[in-house]
This record gives structure tokens, sequence and C-alpha cells, in this order.
């Protein structure tokens, strides 16, 4: 296993949202990335942890932390373990009152829940080798001010919506 961060949410060319996971020891454009397709729903989750904002009403990731932290638990670490006919597993490790338990869940819920936790996130070596793309293909070294300035924009829109404006 290697203990990787979230280097980002990308899209790709169909718009679908990817959590791209870099070993913590890389420098930028350097080694594999493991870019894992997710949810908009949990990408918007991760972005939010990520810059460490609070929705206006707690999302399903922010519920799924207080319940744990009510019950006296809390992520240890998560592993993204394998692929399965395109399929990615993750298991949650969590430190509970009546010991350790280890949970099957998605990637994307798994990266949620240990950025909100800050745990760290481990990914299978064989896992990189297979799934892993070549940094240099999206890892240019983070800008962050271009990055706040996403974070500040979509945290905006966060303000601003209202639940109607989605209805058909």
């Amino acid at each position: 296993m290697v203990q990787v961060r979230v280097l980002g949410i990308a899209l790709d060319a169909a718009r679908q949202h990817i959590v791209l996971l870099k070993p913590l020891l890389e420098e930028p454009g350097t080694g594999r990335i493991l870019p894992i397709w997710i949810g908009e729903q949990e990408a918007t989750s991760i972005l939010i942890a990520l810059g460490g904002g609070e929705a206006p009403r707690p999302l399903s990731h922010d519920l799924m932390k207080t319940l744990l932290e009510t019950l006296g638990a809390e992520v240890e670490k998560v592993e993204v373990t394998r692929i399965e006919d395109g399929t990615f597993f993750a298991e949650i490790t969590l430190t509970t009152p009546s010991g350790r338990r280890v949970v099957d869940a998605r990637p994307s819920d798994s990266v949620a829940l240990a950025v909100r936790f800050q745990a760290p996130i481990w990914v299978a070596d064989e896992l990189l080798d297979e799934a892993g793309i070549p940094a240099e293909m999206v890892d240019q070294g983070s800008d962050e001010e271009e990055e706040k300035e996403k974070l500040d924009e979509f945290k905006r829109f966060l303000e601003d919506v209202d639940p109607e404006d989605f209805q058909g």
C-alpha cells in the first residue's frame, strides 16, 4: 500500500467527475496518479471538505461524520483496494468503542470521509500500477490561488442556489 493525497477533482471529456489520488512522496509531474470516476455530489462534497468550507445544510458525508462521532467512532484510514470490471473498491477502517471495524465502501464516499476526519488514504500498489496514469498527463503542479478562486466561486453558487432552481 502507498499513502496518497487528493490531488484534486477533474472532469473528463464526457464531463464526468474524477478524483485524482497521488502518492504523497512524489514530486509534481512524476510517478503515477490514480483517477477514480465519481458522482457530482461526491465531487462537490470532497471539494468543500478540501477547502475547509461548509455547505449551508449538512451534506451526506457531514451527516456520516456526525453519526460516527456521536457513536464514539472515527475514521482511522481509508484503503482503495482493487478494481473489478471497471469498478473500484475501498474499505474504511473505523476505530470504535467496541474495537476496530472495517467497512466496505465506495472510494468516493471513503475519500469524502477521510478528508473530513483528516485520515490517511492508501492505495494498493498493484492498483496504482494497473489503473494509474502518468502524472505528467494531469499534474502540472498546483496553482493554489486558482484552486481557491474555483472553490470560492462554488461556495458563492451554493449560497445563492435555491432547490426550486432544479425543478424540471
